[in-house]
């Protein structure tokens, strides 16, 4: 296997990769496989200063496992999706208001398509201000609870649905918009998700909505307070982002989030997202 030379960037999540350029992403025929190993263990790889080609870093991704391209038409690369808040360069670009909250990626798919593996950011423009992109250990968060939280919260199911997400950030929407956002199914996931490797991650963030079974309030407070827990200062990396860099994060076990920056802002991060194959169970 290619071997990496890693630097912890904190004591939970985040490492930055050194030595690696976009000659040896595409000539490293094993990369891939220590890309994964990696991220099993670091939640978040940095490559600072990558400048990566768009069509490389589907190439790259393609290593990593199937490429997401549900989104093909926004960009002129297949597998390439402009993350920016300009409507000239992505059409979808009001719902990524709602990446302001933390989350994980696929809990509100369109049928029951598993979650994300992995995702992959490029910047091509940054902010001038704001626009970090936080990331979240939910593996160490599940890991923290007591003997007695382990049994309660194991058993709990929550309810995900776009409408959550969205009304975070526009909660007096249109009929129009309150129906776009309802035409798309909820899904009930377990709270904590029991991975085929053993570990245990929470599923929260944004999408969900309320507990199975628990009194409405009771129960958003809850997922609310269990999100703070997992998301205290010690278990997060933020990234502050320079044009060139790549970071990939797991998405089934780290929670994340965009820094809020100016609706006029330039910041255009080019993504590709690889494809799971494990359901939250």
């Amino acid at each position: 296997m290619s071997v990496l030379t890693l630097n912890k960037l904190t004591g939970s999540v985040g490492a930055e990769v050194l030595g690696v350029d976009p000659e040896r992403l595409a000539g490293d025929e094993a990369l891939g496989a220590a890309v994964l190993d990696a991220l099993e263990t670091n939640g978040v790889l940095v490559f600072p200063n990558l400048h990566l080609d768009p069509r490389a870093q589907v190439a790259f991704c393609r290593r990593l496992g199937e490429v997401d391209h549900s989104s093909d038409g926004h960009h002129p690369v297949a597998g390439i999706y402009p993350v920016t808040l300009d409507k000239s360069k992505n059409s979808s670009a009001a719902y990524l208001r709602a990446t302001f909250d933390w989350h994980i990626d696929g809990c509100t798919p369109l049928n029951d398509e598993c979650p994300q593996k992995a995702t992959v950011l490029s910047a091509k423009q940054v902010a001038a201000r704001g626009g970090e992109t936080e990331f979240a250990n939910s593996y160490a968060a599940c890991e923290a609870f007591s003997d007695e939280e382990k049994q309660r919260f194991g058993s709990l199911r929550v309810v995900h649905s776009l409408e959550a997400s969205q009304r975070r950030v526009n909660p007096d929407p249109s009929p129009e918009e309150l129906a776009r956002w309802r035409a798309r199914p909820s899904h009930e996931h377990p709270l904590v998700w029991a991975h085929r490797s053993g570990r245990r991650s929470l599923v929260l963030g944004a999408s969900a909505d309320h507990v199975v079974g628990m009194d409405l309030d009771e129960g958003r407070a809850l997922l609310e307070e269990l999100l703070e827990r997992a998301t205290r200062p010690e278990l997060v990396y933020s990234h502050r982002w320079s044009v060139g860099d790549t970071v990939i994060w797991d998405n089934n076990g780290v929670l994340h989030r965009a820094a809020p920056y100016a609706p006029d802002s330039p910041r255009e991060m080019l993504r590709t997202t690889v494809l799971g194959d494990e359901p939250i169970r």
